[in-house]
């Protein structure tokens, strides 16, 4: 997206503001939000979540014995380089250190599905996306408690519910 004063450079500042219920947007490089008076505090600081992969991969490592050393196809960064800097260096990462991501989200986040806000509209369009989270969130205390019976008939009824939708 690019910057909205000056349409040259790339927007990497996104701030929204809202005023009276109005939502007011503004995509700005970095450039134009300097010259509007925006700047941030913490473009200086070092970046703590380099530390925190650090500390997570020596603990994987640690555990497993040895992590192989992985290294991105697309931009030859290592998953060791990655987690001392926080910061992927290309979008091929995702798919080379998905094994590794998917272990770090699951112990900082709990999960490594990110669900995120439910888009706006209408509650009736709204409400069958909030039963299915349910259903799932359902079946997964099901397993875990090890209440197979329940678990089949909620996984049923999920099927249900996408055979419909389809």
């Amino acid at each position: 997206m690019l910057c909205q004063d000056c349409n040259e450079r790339e927007a990497t500042i996104h701030l929204t503001q809202v005023i009276s219920n109005q939502k007011k947007v503004l995509n700005l490089c970095e450039a134009c939000a300097e010259r509007r008076g925006f700047n941030n505090p913490l473009k200086n600081v070092p970046f703590p979540l380099g530390d925190f992969l650090s500390s997570m991969v020596e603990k994987a490592q640690a555990a497993s014995g040895s992590l192989k050393q992985i290294i991105c196809d697309g931009c030859g960064l290592t998953f060791a380089e990655f987690s001392r800097t926080g910061r992927f260096g290309c979008g091929k990462c995702y798919e080379a250190f998905h094994p590794q991501l998917d272990d770090l989200l699951r112990k900082i986040h709990g999960s490594n599905r990110h669900v995120g806000c439910m888009p706006a509209g209408s509650p009736e369009k709204m409400e069958p996306i909030r039963k299915e989270l349910k259903l799932k969130e359902q079946l997964r205390e099901a397993v875990e408690n090890e209440d197979f019976e329940l678990a089949a008939e909620l996984r049923d009824r999920l099927k249900e519910m996408t055979v419909k939708e389809h």
